[in-house]
């Protein structure tokens, strides 16, 4: 039998399959078919390409092979919210989130299996990271969450967020492909607007973010607005400033009209004062944004707490009342480990081969 190791014919980027088809001598109609069949039919084999020829699929066959992200295992919140444990053709596990609210469908993935990062507060952060994740990896867990809203809610997805396992900045081309299939007629179809680039802030990534993927939207997580704070909390501030991330964010500004947002977790007597909201206002006055407050999610390694809510609003109040917009984002799928910085891959799927 023959044991070949053939590629993965996933891995070509759209212009990539579409000159080895032309170069092979199949007609622009044919190389529609089999891109179709690929990204939007969603095939798992040559032999269901039932509109080519038989000398085709046998080529292709020969040649190529398809590789998927499977849903491993799934589990529903309380509050509708959808925890997917995806394998990788590889055998690893990330995960993906399906946030069903206000007549939204959003669709939260990871690009990393794991996380170099080590943010004090984020369960992701423990784990080593193992690879950036390709773009058909990335893409294929849209589709999946595509799927689940769909079935479960009968609603069509509105909106992805770059907000699972993993930097996306650090995975740029993985990304940068996974955005293309997610964008184009080709794949997916979603606007550009509809989607949002979380980062923890690498300033030189966030300028050729601009540059090269514009239309996307940013969001930072800020989660403190003194680099005394930040550093205790999130590493990567102390070789990316807060005074860094400004110039970067007013480069992003001035190159797109994308929306520009700060995402900021309120921690208990940490960053929840009014002398911090001082602070996170003057930084808001160099770079504008809207301002995200996320209420924490507790996770086994963290010491850290929730603050009251009085606290909190007073922190969304003194923000508004200087002029910045402000939304507190309550946590969705917190009983199944799904809400922010809680993806560490605790489930069933990671135990099973």
């Amino acid at each position: 039998m023959d044991q070949q190791v053939k590629p993965n014919i996933r891995d070509l980027s759209f212009d990539k399959l579409d000159k080895l088809l032309s170069d092979r001598g199949e007609k622009p109609f044919r190389v529609k078919q089999i891109s179709e069949w690929l990204w939007k039919k969603h095939a798992r084999s040559f032999d269901e390409m039932t509109n080519l020829s038989k000398s085709t699929r046998a080529w292709l066959g020969s040649e190529y092979d398809i590789k998927r992200v499977e849903v491993a295992e799934e589990q529903k919140s309380e509050d509708g919210t959808i925890k997917s444990a995806f394998r990788l053709p590889d055998g690893h596990i990330v995960e993906g989130v399906l946030i069903p609210a206000e007549g939204r469908m959003t669709a939260c993935i990871s690009s990393q299996v794991g996380c170099s990062l080590s943010c004090a507060f984020c369960a992701t952060g423990t784990m080593k990271r193992m690879k950036n994740l390709s773009g058909y990896e990335i893409y294929d867990q849209v589709v999946n969450i595509a799927r689940q809203a769909e079935k479960y809610y009968d609603h069509p997805l509105t909106n992805i967020v770059f907000m699972g396992m993993g930097e996306p900045l650090m995975n740029f081309k993985g990304m940068i492909e996974s955005i293309e299939y997610l964008t184009s007629e080709k794949g997916l179809g979603m606007s550009a607007k509809r989607i949002t680039v979380s980062t923890a802030g690498i300033a030189r990534m966030i300028k050729r973010m601009a540059d090269e993927c514009p239309k996307v939207n940013l969001a930072l997580s800020l989660h403190a607005a003194s680099e005394e704070k930040r550093d205790k909390i999130m590493p990567i501030n102390q070789s990316n400033s807060l005074d860094s991330l400004a110039e970067a964010l007013s480069y992003y500004r001035s190159k797109t009209r994308a929306n520009l947002t700060y995402e900021y977790i309120a921690f208990k007597d940490f960053n929840d004062s009014i002398e911090d909201a001082k602070n996170l206002v003057s930084f808001c006055k160099k770079v504008p944004a809207k301002v995200n407050i996320i209420e924490y999610n507790p996770v086994d390694h963290a010491d850290f707490e929730r603050p009251s809510i009085q606290k909190v609003d007073a922190f969304a109040a003194f923000l508004e009342a200087n002029d910045v917009r402000v939304t507190i984002r309550r946590s969705r799928g917190k009983d199944i480990d799904a809400a922010c910085g809680q993806l560490a891959n605790k489930n069933d799927a990671v135990k099973k081969p």
